[in-house]
């Protein structure tokens, strides 16, 4: 019988990074099982109506509004449809709030037999320190009572167990990595695609992603400022979000700012033009995760400048030779101008990185999904597997 998986999660075309990822996900699971059965019960911010992703056989289920406060819709939509084996929330508090309303709602779901198993994979962990609201402690603590909670980092999940969340629900699956298709294409054609004018002579550095406060981009103009290095171009590209345009920062003659929405494959195609991917990210006291715009630059192989923060811990693990210290533009200067001539030695100190992204790619991370799917679904602790160690 086919494996019924529930997604509940915002999706495209609503912009979102937990949207992309769950998309992402759903077409690794459709790759290594392609009998599954797939739903997603999204918000209804692109409308009431529900809707198919075709290319992937996924139907999208509106059923709650974001940060809504009841979720009895998605619970009726769900019985509905006749439940599910498999109900998995991508959490993140931006979406469903800071109470445990929406972890109530799973649980509810379970105790009616709408599914066999509950689970959720946190996007965002908050320290027990932080200045967050205590609903947000206690929504983690809540997850507890889950067949199973992901996480994407080693940080993200001993916080859980510091805060006391049970270590045996406790899951390490990192997120997936998609091997960058536009690789081989030219770069003046993709430029052209893109709307980019770039010279085949210019060292290329793009900062793609949405544009936050927490992306670091004066920090970006402040160390471009610096470098002395005539032929290092920066193209950053993103839609604003949680900023007005007129918040970002000048950024002067030696970097381009795209401000508009960059689909996956325009900021694959960013990646691919580019020479380098330069992530200054500003840490975010008390929150824990993991950046997808860095898997994207990781299976895009080339090489990633970037500030040493929890959402880049991979990048430190693995390539900790092209990082720097956040909030630090004299040292990111020293390191772009750096990279600039020693361009090959910072291509084979990334050799680590390449490796990793590999075996994060789609597939794999979806084939440990369906192994955890199975594994809660006849009792056994999510522990009890080494998904990802």
């Amino acid at each position: 019988m086919a494996l019924k998986i529930a997604f509940v999660s915002r999706y495209p075309p609503v912009h979102c990074g937990v949207g992309e990822y769950t998309r992402m996900l759903a077409s690794g699971l459709r790759t290594v099982l392609p009998s599954a059965s797939i739903r997603v019960y999204s918000t209804g911010e692109a409308g009431w109506e529900r809707y198919y992703d075709d290319s992937l056989g996924v139907e999208v289920v509106p059923s709650y509004m974001r940060r809504d406060t009841s979720y009895e819709g998605l619970v009726r939509n769900l019985e509905d449809d006749g439940g599910a084996d498999v109900v998995h929330l991508q959490h993140e508090y931006g979406i469903y709030g800071d109470g445990p309303r929406i972890v109530e709602a799973l649980l509810e779901i379970y105790k009616r037999g709408l599914a066999s198993a509950v689970v959720a994979t946190f996007h965002t962990v908050v320290h027990k320190q932080s200045a967050a609201s205590g609903e947000r402690l206690e929504t983690q603590r809540r997850a507890s009572r889950l067949h199973a909670i992901i996480t994407h980092s080693i940080l993200m999940e001993f916080e859980l167990q510091a805060q006391g969340v049970d270590p045996s629900v406790i899951v390490k699956i990192p997120h997936g990595t998609l091997v960058n298709p536009y690789l081989e294409h030219p770069r003046h054609r993709l430029a052209e695609k893109l709307g980019v004018e770039v010279e085949d002579s210019e060292l290329l550095l793009v900062t793609p992603g949405f544009l936050r406060p927490d992306k670091g981009l004066d920090v970006l103009a402040s160390a471009a400022a610096l470098v002395s290095d005539g032929k290092l171009r920066i193209v950053v590209a993103g839609e604003p979000m949680g900023v007005a345009p007129e918040e970002i920062p000048s950024m002067g003659g030696r970097i381009k700012v795209i401000e508009k929405y960059l689909s996956t494959d325009e900021i694959l195609m960013l990646a691919a033009m580019s020479d380098a991917i330069v992530l200054p990210y500003k840490d975010r006291p008390g929150k824990y995760s993991v950046s997808g715009v860095l898997h994207l630059s990781m299976g895009s192989l080339k090489p990633v400048l970037g500030t040493r923060v929890p959402r880049l811990v991979e990048l430190y693990e693995y390539s900790p030779m092209l990082t720097v210290p956040p909030r630090s533009p004299e040292l990111l200067a020293r390191r772009m101008e750096w990279l600039s001539s020693n361009y090959e030695l910072a291509a084979s100190a990334i050799a680590q990185l390449y490796s990793y992204a590999a075996a994060t790619q789609w597939p794999m991370v979806a084939s440990q999904h369906i192994a955890l799917y199975r594994g809660v679904m006849e009792g056994k602790p999510p522990a009890y597997y080494n998904y990802w160690r």
